[in-house]
């Protein structure tokens, strides 16, 4: 499954968006994502993809692929764990 297709699973399941409103061009802010759902949208990233979000890039999110192309250049890290060791929320 593609990072883009997981991301427009977790919009479908977390944030009652149908699947035909997902395509990567798609304004999030058009979808009715502000930035506290941009937050909630990145906690719910972590804990489906298992990796730790920099808090401070929300803001450069606009649309669904500007999140599927910064998930994509994340190096995978081991179970559970963040940058540096550091837990990732919602995994243990």
């Amino acid at each position: 499954m593609s990072t883009l297709e997981r991301l427009q699973d977790i919009l479908v399941r977390e944030h009652k968006l149908s699947r035909d409103q997902l395509l990567p061009d798609a304004q999030l802010s058009s979808l009715g994502i502000d930035s506290l759902g941009v937050i909630e949208l990145m906690f719910q990233i972590e804990d489906t993809f298992g990796i730790k979000l920099p808090d401070d890039n929300t803001t450069q999110f606009t649309t669904i692929d500007d999140v599927v192309k910064y998930i994509d250049q994340i190096p995978p890290q081991p179970a559970g764990k963040g940058p540096g060791g550091a837990p990732v929320h919602g995994v243990s």
